[in-house]
Parts: C-alpha cells; sequence; structure tokens
C-alpha cells in the first residue's frame, strides 16, 4: 500500500469524471486517487457511478476516504446537487478537478449540428456548471484550487476541430475564471495533456501507433494519466499557492518543438 503524506490533509475534492471508459486509470481516476492517498476527502462524481465505484474500491484499499454520486456535469441541477451532497458529506470544499472530456472526429464541413452541441456541453458547459455552484462554497471554506482539463488540441491543430475548439475555450475559461475569482482566494489553472495512453485512447491504439505516439515528442517516453494526476495534485496543494490563471502542457514536450510536429502526427494517424 502506497504510503500516506499529508499535502491535502483536511481538504475535500469533487472530482468529475472521476471513473474511466475501460480497464485502467484514466486521468480523473488517477487525480481522485492521489487526492486521497495526500489526504483529501474526495467526492467521485461520474455519469455512470459504477465507473466511479471501481475508483472508490482502488481509494478505500489504501485506507483514503471518498464517496460516489451519480451527475451529469452538463446538468445545472446536477451540478447543484453534487456540490450540495459535498457540502452535506464532508463539510466543505477546497479543491474542484473538472476532468470530464469527449472527442469527435470531423471538420467544420463534416461536424454534424448535434455533434457539436454536444462536444462543447461535456468539455465546456460542463466546466462552467460545475465552478458555478463549487466556487460560492469555495469561497466559503476560505478559498480553494480549481483545475480544468484542457489538451495540447487547444494549443495545436488537432485532427477534430470540434475538440480542439472545446480545448481552446477551456483555456480562455479558465484565465478568466483566475481573473474573477482569484479575489475570493480561488485560483484556476489549466492542464494541457499531451499524447497520453488512457483507456479513452487506448480501444484505437496499437503498439505500432502508441510507439508512433511515444516518439512524437522530445522525451520520446510515453505518458500516463498518473503524470496527468500528479499535475492536478500539485495545482491543488498549498505549493501551488502563488500559481493562478497558468495553462501547464504535460505532453513530454511537443509544444515545446516545431508546431508542424503535432498537426503532422495527427493527420498521419489521425488521433
Amino acid at each position: 500500500m502506497p504510503e500516506r503524506s499529508p499535502r491535502l490533509e483536511g481538504k475535500v475534492a469533487i472530482v468529475t469524471g472521476a471513473g474511466a471508459s475501460g480497464p485502467g486509470v484514466g486521468n480523473g481516476r488517477a487525480a481522485a486517487t492521489l487526492f486521497a492517498r495526500e489526504g483529501a476527502k474526495v467526492l467521485l462524481s461520474d455519469l455512470a457511478e459504477d465507473r466511479a465505484k471501481e475508483t472508490l474500491e482502488l481509494i478505500e484499499a489504501e485506507g483514503g476516504v471518498a464517496s460516489t454520486i451519480q451527475a451529469d456535469v452538463t446538468n445545472a441541477e446536477d451540478c447543484e446537487r453534487m456540490v450540495a451532497s459535498c457540502i452535506e458529506r464532508y463539510g466543505r470544499l477546497d479543491i474542484l478537478d473538472n476532468n470530464v472530456g469527449i472527442s469527435h472526429r470531423g471538420t467544420v464541413v463534416e461536424i454534424a449540428e448535434e455533434a457539436w452541441d454536444r462536444v462543447m456541453a461535456i468539455n465546456v458547459k460542463s466546466i462552467v456548471l460545475a465552478s458555478k455552484f463549487a466556487i460560492p462554497r469555495m469561497i466559503e471554506s476560505g478559498g480553494g484550487s480549481i483545475i480544468n482539463i484542457s489538451s495540447i488540441a487547444g494549443l495545436r491543430a488537432h485532427s477534430s476541430t470540434p475538440y480542439t475548439a472545446s480545448k481552446a475555450a477551456v483555456i480562455g475559461l479558465t484565465i478568466s475564471m483566475a481573473a474573477d475569482h482569484g479575489p475570493d482566494g480561488i485560483r484556476t489553472n489549466c492542464i494541457a495533456p499531451g499524447l497520453v495512453y488512457t483507456p479513452m485512447v487506448a480501444p484505437r491504439m496499437d503498439d505500432d501507433l502508441r510507439q508512433v505516439r511515444s516518439n512524437a515528442a522530445p522525451l520520446r517516453t510515453e505518458g500516463t494519466a498518473w503524470d496527468i494526476g500528479n499535475a492536478a495534485l500539485f495545482l491543488a496543494s498549498d505549493e501551488a499557492r502563488w500559481i493562478n490563471g497558468v495553462v501547464l502542457p504535460v505532453d513530454a514536450g511537443l509544444v515545446a518543438t516545431s508546431p508542424v510536429t503535432y498537426q503532422t502526427l495527427a493527420q498521419q494517424v489521425r488521433l
């Protein structure tokens, strides 16, 4: 069992998308597990509560404190209920990890209106609604940390125009939230994952494609959800007390290289 430490002792977190879309550990599951491992009490939110319960089992096996809730974070009533349940169960709210996201292939010519709206609702509107109800409770708790999950697709061209547009919107939203709510003691930051291997992408990967992705960035190694989770843990902790409005790429250096790198890779393998 991993050793527990007190970096988030006494804090309470909500992680949306805290389950995983398939076997293994996704970004939400990794962040929730690390938050609990570092002493936080965690409310595990997911549209499919059975997925959140799998995360709960991992946390409880390590001696952590967590519970689950079923919520559609594109729905205002569900978001309000999610935050209210957190306060009812744990008495406060300090951390919100907005982790929910989907992708959909296509250009502006190809994408159906309904698919565009769905991507924007899940990837952007969910952050607005979850934060809308979380922020007042964070203020009551003396401040807090909001972590929004974007993507390097919000910084570079991607094979999915709606995905790129939504993840760029998350970055803009993060910057505005940081300015709006910094005076309330709430830090809002953004993580931009690179070509990470997670349950969401696993179904369309084989060993050759995984190697192509690993070689795309200067470090030439494969990223995992734990890399994203550790970044979220840092931003949630008091170690990041003076960090606000930052976009943090966690990508093995991919965006530090030529802008062509990611675009060309996307065109070749349609990631």
